[in-house]
């Protein structure tokens, strides 16, 4: 019996990701910090899809994060065949506006987790006949962004770990596909203190996690290395590539009040 492994699998993505694997009736195992939202969530989805469903709660900021999850899996003698590291927080404003302690808690949370939580569960999904990795980065992986520039710096960081995995493991088991959504109808803004201006800007553009989460599975299922979802999406990071990086950073500065 093996496992989906799904990293912030208490709300936003990670949780409509959870619910659309659990419509494919697959067991999961839930990661995050709130261990009552873990517990209803884990709860309803074995009611809902009749499927297997443990969690952990705990802080993935926490260096010995990674290790923790993984000896849990293997205390609990749990196959997994397919993880998401979906995990993932901004900060918005001036770099200045946050200690250095802050940012590195968002680096290790964003960046050092799905690096050394991948690292360690490789050798386990190479055991499966087939094995998926799926990253959840962000649209603002394809830019700078001032305002959120240590956020889209980190997401850049994880679209490029997923590009260069997926072709070393080519052929292998594994197949690796990092998903980069827009604006999406998630706590994100709330967390990462997102000014109105630039809420108000993404209101009429913004995806339902619902909708991501079934592009993101349908693609990992797919064998897709890389989507982007929501046309406009696709369509600012075509822009991004083709214009000056100048007149793309002062817009983006223009909407994080980044002057």
């Amino acid at each position: 019996m093996s496992y989906a492994l799904i990293t912030g699998a208490s709300k936003g993505i990670g949780k409509a990701i959870a619910t659309e694997l659990a419509g494919r009736k697959l067991n999961l195992l839930l990661v995050a910090r709130t261990e009552s939202l873990l517990s209803e969530l884990a709860t309803d989805l074995c009611k809902r899809f009749n499927i297997k469903v443990d969690y952990l709660a705990i802080d993935l900021s926490s260096v010995n994060a990674p290790s923790q999850i993984v000896a849990w899996i293997k205390d609990k003698g749990y196959v997994v065949n397919i993880l998401v590291n979906n995990a993932g927080y901004g900060l918005s404003g001036t770099f200045e506006g946050y200690s250095a302690n802050e940012h590195r808690d968002m680096m290790q949370v964003n960046m050092t987790v799905p690096v050394v939580l991948t690292s360690l569960m490789i050798p386990e999904l190479k055991k499966q006949p087939k094995s998926y990795i799926l990253n959840i980065a962000s649209a603002a992986a394809y830019q700078a962004v001032p305002g959120l520039t240590v956020y889209a710096a980190s997401k850049a960081f994880l679209l490029s770990f997923s590009r260069g995995l997926q072709y070393e493991l080519r052929k292998t088991n594994i197949s690796v596909t990092v998903v980069s959504p827009g604006g999406t109808d998630t706590d994100f803004a709330n967390r990462a203190k997102v000014g109105t201006k630039a809420v108000k800007a993404g209101e009429k553009l913004n995806m339902t996690p619902e909708s991501v989460a079934k592009l993101a599975v349908n693609a990992m299922f797919a064998g897709k290395t890389e989507i982007i979802t929501g046309f406009i999406n696709k369509l600012g990071a075509l822009l991004v590539w083709l214009l000056p990086k100048k007149l793309t950073e002062t817009t983006a500065a223009s909407i994080y009040n980044q002057d």
